[in-house]
């Protein structure tokens, strides 16, 4: 937790942005430091994101990868079509990217639940799925925050040298599967 809590206000918000991509989110947590342990910053993390405005929402999805994570290989080829079409059924229906988070699945059925899951969404009406994916995003935050603290020398996101609006930075790393 020391990197998070030691970190200047500008770096702890840009490394809490690859988390969540709402800067309201991740000012809220930058600001609310110290944390006692990872615990502390579940709980804020989560806080924070029930209190998202739909402006905060719609920001923090416009920043999750719009392009279906699949693992490279022939294998994957048909998956790997499948998802992008599926994935741009959903992009047109509700306007953001499918977000996926499959803490409880195992690795060899990730890929089966969020077909059906892209599947089953793609029926809702636009205000139940926008609730869906807030729940979804919180979800792949805490999973983000989580290696953030375990990993903070690998993830973190060095500050630019000059201030106007940086670029966002990826998770390119994450094996939550936003479609």
């Amino acid at each position: 937790m020391e990197p998070l809590n030691t970190a200047s206000a500008d770096e702890a918000q840009r490394t809490l942005l690859t988390c969540c991509g709402s800067s309201h989110w991740a000012r809220r947590l930058a600001a609310h430091r110290p944390y006692p342990d990872l615990d502390a910053l579940l709980a804020a993390a989560d806080e924070a994101a029930y209190d998202l405005t739909p402006a905060d929402l719609t920001e923090a999805l416009a920043a999750e990868p719009l392009e279906p994570a699949v693992a490279p290989g022939s294998a994957c080829a048909a998956a790997a079509t499948a998802l992008r079409a599926a994935h741009a059924a959903y992009e047109s229906r509700f306007g953001h990217a499918f977000v996926f988070c499959p803490d409880a699945t195992a690795p060899s059925e990730a890929l089966d639940h969020l077909l059906a899951s892209l599947r089953d969404r793609l029926g809702n009406d636009p205000e139940e799925e926008l609730a869906l994916a807030a729940d979804e995003l919180r979800r792949a935050a805490r999973a983000r925050l989580t290696r953030l603290v375990h990993n903070w020398q690998d993830i973190s996101v060095p500050l630019p040298s000059r201030q106007p609006d940086p670029p966002r930075p990826t998770r390119s790393d994450s094996p939550y599967v936003p479609v």
